[in-house]
C-alpha cells in the first residue's frame, strides 16, 4: 500500500513538472469540489515550489475541511510564504470553530504585486467552546509560530501576529510560553495580539511576566497590557496596577488602571475607589464601584444602591446596579438593580456590559435563588443571553436552569441552553 501511494505522489509530480503554474493552480482549486476523495491528490502539490499553487492548495483544503485537513493545514504552518502562512492559521481555527475563515485575516486578504494586503480588524472576542478540544500538535506548531520559531524562522510579522491570534481563539495554554516570548520581538501589533490571547487563556501565572507592559510608551500596547493584567487578577499585580494608576500620563490610562485595579479585591485599594465614586467621569464613577463592590462590605451596599438610584450615565449606572446585587440587592421589582441588568440585556448597545456583571454575579448563590424564578418569564432575548451567561459563569449549580431553559417551547432558546449545558459541564469545576 505505501509503495503505491508513492508512486501516485511520484506520478503526480512528474505531471507537475510538465505543467505550468497556473495549470496546477486550477488543478489545485479543482480539488476542493471532490470533497475528502481530493485531499491525497492536493498533497503533492503543498509542496510545489510555486508559491500561487500552494495558496490555492490551502484553500480547496479549508474548502474540503474535515479530520483529513487538519494534519496537511497544520504542515502548511511551516511554508516559507506568508501568505500561505496566514490562510494555513485561519483554516486551522476553521476546523475548530466553522466560519473563521471568512471573519479572520484571511477574508479580507488581497495581494498587489508581492505585498500581502489586508483589513486587520482589533475585534477579537472569538474563542471555542469550552467542550472543544484542540490537538496538542497544533498548538504547539502555533505556538511556534507566534515565537518566530514556525516557517523555518522566516514567519513575518503579520503571520505571526495573526498566529498569536489563532492560540487566543483555541485557549492554547501549552503553548503560554511560546507567547511570552514572543514578546521580545518587540512589535506593537504582535506584542497586543499576544495580550489578547492571555486574556482568553487566562493563565494567572503569566500576570508577573507582563508587569513591564504596564509602562509601555505605546498607549495601545499599555491598556491592553493594564486590561490583561486585570483580568489575569494575580494578587501580585495589585501594586504594579496601582502604580500605573498614580503614574497615567492620560484619562484613558488612567481609567484602564483603576478599571484593573477593581477586578483585584484588595483593601489597599479602598482610597482610589472612595475618591473616584463621584468623579466627574462615568468611567472612573464605574470602575470605583466596582472595586467598592468587589472588596465585599455589605454596608458599601446603600452607598452604592443610592448612587444608582441617582444616576444617569447608563456605564456608571450599570456598574453600581452589579455593586448594590453583589453587596446584598436581590430584589427583582421594577425599579429594583438586578431587574435593570436583566432588562438591559436588550439594548444592543449595553448587553455586553450587562452580560459581564451578570456572569460574576450568578456565580454567588444569593443572586442565583433570586433569579431563577423568573427565568421562564424573561423575554427570548433575555432568556439568550441568560443561557450563554449561565454556561460562561463555570458554576455547575446552574446545570439546572440550563436544563430548564433547555425544554423552552421556543427552539433557539432551547439549542443554545443545551449549547451552553454542554460547555459548562465540560468545564473544570
Amino acid at each position: 500500500m505505501r509503495i503505491a501511494s508513492l508512486l501516485v505522489v511520484f506520478s503526480v509530480l512528474l505531471q507537475a513538472q510538465d505543467s505550468s503554474g497556473k495549470e496546477r493552480q486550477k488543478y489545485a482549486k479543482a480539488m476542493a469540489k471532490e470533497g475528502a476523495a481530493g485531499i491525497p491528490k492536493l498533497l503533492p502539490y503543498a509542496q510545489d515550489p510555486d508559491a500561487e499553487v500552494r495558496r490555492e492548495v490551502v484553500r480547496s483544503m479549508v474548502a474540503i475541511g474535515g479530520p483529513a485537513s487538519l494534519e496537511p493545514l497544520t504542515q502548511a504552518l511551516w511554508d516559507s510564504d506568508e501568505e500561505v502562512q496566514i490562510r494555513a492559521t485561519d483554516g486551522v481555527v476553521n476546523f475548530y470553530l466553522p466560519g473563521y475563515w471568512e471573519r479572520g485575516l484571511s477574508g479580507t486578504m488581497k495581494r498587489a504585486g508581492t505585498r500581502v494586503l489586508s483589513r486587520w480588524t482589533d475585534t477579537n472576542d472569538q474563542v471555542i467552546p469550552g467542550h472543544v478540544e484542540v490537538r496538542p500538535e497544533v498548538v504547539a506548531a502555533l505556538g511556534k509560530m507566534t515565537n518566530g520559531n514556525g516557517a523555518n524562522g522566516k514567519g513575518s510579522m503579520m503571520a505571526r501576529a495573526n498566529a498569536a491570534r489563532a492560540v487566543g481563539v483555541l485557549r492554547g495554554k501549552a503553548a503560554v510560553e511560546d507567547l511570552v516570548q514572543a514578546l521580545a520581538a518587540k512589535d506593537g501589533k504582535l506584542i497586543y495580539e499576544v495580550l489578547i490571547a492571555f486574556e482568553k487563556i487566562r493563565d494567572r501565572s503569566v500576570a508577573p511576566k507582563i508587569h513591564y507592559l504596564l509602562r509601555d510608551l505605546d498607549d495601545k500596547v499599555q491598556v491592553a497590557a493594564l486590561d490583561t493584567v486585570g483580568l489575569l487578577m494575580n494578587p501580585e499585580s495589585v501594586a504594579p496596577l496601582r502604580e500605573a494608576y498614580d503614574r497615567a500620563r492620560n484619562e484613558r490610562v488612567k481609567r484602564a488602571a483603576l478599571n484593573a485595579v477593581a477586578l483585584i479585591p484588595d483593601e489597599g485599594s479602598r482610597p482610589l475607589f472612595m475618591a473616584q465614586l463621584d468623579a466627574t467621569d462615568e468611567y472612573l464613577r464605574a470602575a470605583a464601584a466596582e472595586g467598592l463592590a468587589r472588596l465585599g462590605r455589605a454596608e458599601d451596599g446603600s452607598a452604592l444602591r443610592e448612587r444608582f438610584e441617582k444616576e444617569v450615565k447608563m456605564r456608571a449606572r450599570l456598574a453600581q446596579a452589579f455593586g448594590a446585587v453583589k453587596l446584598g440587592a436581590l430584589g427583582l421589582g421594577e425599579f429594583d438593580p438586578l431587574r435593570y441588568l436583566v432588562n438591559t440585556l436588550n439594548q444592543k448597545a449595553w448587553k455586553g456590559m450587562a452580560e459581564g456583571y451578570l456572569i460574576e454575579l450568578v456565580r454567588i448563590e444569593a443572586v442565583r435563588a433570586a433569579l431563577e424564578p423568573v427565568v421562564a418569564q424573561s423575554t427570548k432575548i433575555e432568556k439568550l443571553a441568560l443561557a450563554q451567561i449561565f454556561g460562561r459563569s463555570g458554576s455547575r449549580a446552574l446545570e439546572s436552569a440550563l436544563e430548564g431553559l433547555a425544554k423552552d417551547s421556543d427552539t433557539e432558546v432551547a439549542n443554545e441552553a443545551l449549547k451552553n449545558l454542554r460547555s459548562l459541564r465540560t468545564q473544570t469545576p
